[in-house]
This record gives structure tokens, sequence and C-alpha cells, in this order.
């Protein structure tokens, strides 16, 4: 018996989640966003999110160790959210949801802002 033909004996692991009737599959949902948003403005808004991580990981690291009993969760900041309102009001928004952080926060905040103009929005799957 070859390689090939015990491989395709052995029964196949696959990890899609049964489809509910009426539900798109995701394939049909990826191609969809791919059309609307090139790679370039998702792989935008993957890059900001993960420096918005490691960001809030620097600023709350040394607070959440010294508060561990307290167990202060890192505040999430939701890059939608912030796109759907004006600067001024990211601003203050980002303020609030930092109020908490005992390291300056300023200069994330700015460099948050910046990094937000012409960053365009990607619709949600839902």
């Amino acid at each position: 018996m070859s390689m090939a033909s015990k491989s395709r004996d052995l029964p196949r692991v696959t990890f899609q989640a049964p489809e509910k009737p009426g539900e798109e599959s995701s394939h049909k949902k990826l191609g969809k966003l791919t059309v609307k948003y090139n790679r370039k403005d998702l792989q935008r808004w993957l890059d900001l999110e993960e420096w918005i991580d490691a960001q809030l990981q620097e600023l709350y690291q040394y607070q959440l160790q010294e508060e561990a009993d307290a167990a202060t969760p890192e505040p999430e900041i939701d890059i939608e959210d912030l796109l759907e309102v004006s600067n001024e009001e990211q601003k203050s928004k980002l303020q609030e949801i930092l109020h908490e952080c005992s390291r300056p926060t300023e200069d994330f905040i700015t460099e948050l802002l910046s990094r937000l103009q012409g960053l365009r929005k990607i619709p949600q799957r839902k």
C-alpha cells in the first residue's frame, strides 16, 4: 500500500463548525471583505491593534504588579468606536479610558490619534 492511498483511507479532521441553515460560509464573507477592503487596510488595522495591546501592557505592567490583589484589568480600546467620533471626542474618550493609569498616557494618546488618521473603518462580520 503506497503512502498516498494510506492517507486517503485515514479519517480527515476538519475544523469547520457546522453551518446553520441560511448562514453564509465564512469563506464567502471573507471573500466579500477582501473585495471591499484591500489587504493593506486590513493589515493597518491589525498592526494598530497589536501596537495598542503592546502599549497598554507597557503602561499598565508595573501598576498591575503592584495592584495584583486589586486585580485591575487592563482597559480595552475599541478602534471602531473611536473611528465613529470626532478627533476631540476620540481624545476625551481615550483620556477617560486611561484615567486610572499611574503612568503618563499623553504620548500614547497623541500617537494613537495620529495613527487613527486615515484608517478606514472595516465592517464587522456578523
